[in-house]
C-alpha cells in the first residue's frame, strides 16, 4: 500500500526557513516523479515544485530562487527547503507522486499525502 506522509510544517516569521519532508512507503519512491503542491485558504491547490526520478527539478515562479526540492532515494524521502518565507507562502503543503514524466498538472498525480501546514507571520 502506497503512503505519503509529510512533516516539517509549522509557524515561522517572514524571512525565516523551514524544511518539509515527504516519506514514501509502498515501494514506489525511486520509480516515481515526486512533487509539492500547496493550498492556501480560499484558493485552489497549486503546483510548487517537482523532482524527477533523475533529479531534474522545476519550480513555480513565486518560489523560484527561494525553495529547493531534493530527494534521497535511499531514505525514500523528498524534501522541500523553503527560505526567505513570505506570508503569502502560508498554505497546506501536500506531496504527491506519479509514475510518469514530470508534470505541473496535479491531475496527473496518482498518490497524495495528507498535507502539512505552513504558516508565515508578518
Amino acid at each position: 500500500q502506497v503512503q505519503l506522509v509529510e512533516s516539517g510544517g509549522g509557524l515561522v516569521q517572514a524571512g525565516g526557513s523551514l524544511r518539509l519532508a515527504c516519506a514514501a512507503s509502498g515501494g514506489i519512491f525511486s520509480s516515481h516523479t515526486m512533487a509539492w503542491f500547496r493550498q492556501a485558504p480560499g484558493k485552489e491547490r497549486e503546483f510548487v515544485a517537482f523532482i524527477s526520478i533523475n533529479g531534474r527539478t522545476d519550480y513555480a515562479d513565486p518560489v523560484k530562487g527561494r525553495f529547493t526540492c531534493s530527494r534521497d532515494n535511499a531514505k525514500n524521502t523528498m524534501y522541500l527547503q523553503m527560505n526567505s518565507l513570505k506570508p503569502e507562502d502560508t498554505a497546506l503543503y501536500y506531496c504527491a507522486a506519479q509514475p510518469w514524466g514530470p508534470t505541473w498538472n496535479q491531475n496527473d498525480y496518482k498518490y497524495w499525502g495528507q498535507g502539512t501546514q505552513v504558516t508565515v507571520s508578518s
